[in-house]
């Protein structure tokens, strides 16, 4: 999970959608990894009972991640390299929660990308 603010530059996780999503993955048995410029302390502290893997960056967050999902669109997460990322994950699998992504240069770096209220683009759409 790359974000877990209720927006950027905010350490607010008050409401935060981003966190209802990584409820119901942890709930479903899901192992989230999330990351976050300045929420990490905050939503610890808000939401104790997420069995969350946080760590500090972005890098360390997608290393090994069979999905990246972008909740909260910070400018470190827009101005990622996709083939650079695409060479962290175990599968190339982007969703895009808050369409702040180029979905066409993501696919051309490999990845298969999903945004809310858009058609998949990518290998395997």
């Amino acid at each position: 999970m790359l974000g877990i603010a209720f927006k950027p530059e905010s350490d607010d996780v008050r409401d935060s959608p981003a966190l209802e999503v990584v409820r119901r993955l942890v709930e479903a048995g899901a192992h989230v990894t999330a990351t976050d410029p300045r929420a990490i302390a905050s939503a610890r502290r808000a939401h104790p009972e997420l069995t969350v893997d946080y760590r500090e960056s972005a890098e360390e967050t997608m290393r090994d991640a069979d999905a990246v999902v972008l909740l909260t669109e910070w400018v470190q997460f827009r101005d990622l390299d996709p083939r650079a990322a695409r060479a962290l994950v175990r599968r190339a699998l982007l969703v895009d929660g808050r369409n702040a992504l180029d979905a066409t240069v993501w696919a051309d770096a490999g990845w298969r990308v999903r945004g809310l209220g858009r058609a998949a683009v990518g290998p395997g759409r």
